[in-house]
């Protein structure tokens, strides 16, 4: 599965990130930041994938402008 990672700026393409490289990265981080444009069900099924490997998600929307589409998601992966 990949999923879009958030946007440097609000003129640039989302970067695509696997799952696998997700696990690869939670050694290194525990806090992920993914694009709007992901949908609510691959963001549940990120979810849904570490806490069956027995990892605590949580997921909020932060926002970063008035406007109601101006978020991105975070997601803080910890064991």
């Amino acid at each position: 599965m990949k999923l879009k990672l958030a946007r440097a700026s609000v003129t640039a393409k989302p970067k695509l990130i696997e799952l696998s490289k997700i696990e690869e990265d939670l050694e290194k981080k525990s806090i992920f930041y993914f694009d709007k444009e992901n949908s609510h069900k691959d963001l549940k099924t990120l979810i849904e994938h570490f806490e069956e490997m027995e990892y605590s998600v949580y997921m909020r929307e932060v926002k970063f402008g008035l406007n109601d589409d101006e978020f991105i998601y975070e997601v803080h992966i910890v064991k």
